[in-house]
């Protein structure tokens, strides 16, 4: 290998002294660590948002007592007599029982949805109305009808194929279609005909 010219180590001394990476930075914490905590990803979100709802609709929101059972049932009462942070004899805190706190919120939330409606003279509201639960005559609004090319609105129908375009360039593409091409988006469109 020949040794460098007076010109590429002149370039490299250059490079060298414009290097960014080589230069001390004295405004950055040596000690700094990315935080270790994750966002959230759209499935735990929603997990959590219907988890919330859920715990809502299905907890009582009357403190009457006409939702507690016959006191004496495997130790577990919603009355109180078995919170988990009761005043000892001493006066002092007792430490929560995280288990026996979770079997009481469950046992709450299965009294409250196995409980008939009119059960014990409380109150009753009515459903809230939910994307899973909601029931209602069909609408009377006109079907947005599109393009079964595109997806683009669709105004247009072509008499021949019966296939929904937007333009005219759509329309010039449907008439090359092959046979059987037209019967498959029509299929896709679930508006093709089966016949016997």
């Amino acid at each position: 290998m020949a040794a460098p010219t007076e010109a590429q180590i002149a370039h490299q001394e250059l490079i060298d002294k414009i290097d960014i990476h080589s230069i001390h930075k004295t405004f950055r914490n040596p000690h700094w660590r990315p935080n270790q905590r994750r966002n959230k990803n759209i499935k735990t979100i929603l997990g959590d948002a219907s988890r919330k709802e859920a715990s809502v609709n299905a907890t009582p929101q009357d403190n009457s007592g006409a939702v507690s059972p016959a006191p004496g049932d495997d130790g577990l009462s919603t009355s109180g007599s078995s919170t988990p942070a009761q005043q000892s004899a001493s006066g002092s805190n007792l430490q929560p029982n995280l288990a026996q706190a979770s079997r009481s919120l469950s046992k709450l939330v299965l009294e409250k949805t196995l409980r008939p409606n009119g059960a014990g003279g409380a109150t009753t509201s009515a459903p809230s109305a939910t994307y899973t639960n909601i029931e209602s005559a069909p609408s009377l609004a006109h079907t947005k009808r599109y393009c079964d090319i595109t997806g683009l609105p669709g105004p247009y129908l072509d008499p021949k194929s019966r296939l929904r375009y937007h333009n005219r360039e759509v329309f010039g593409f449907i008439r090359t279609l092959p046979q059987g091409a037209a019967e498959q988006y029509l299929e896709a469109r679930g508006a093709h005909t089966v016949l016997k």
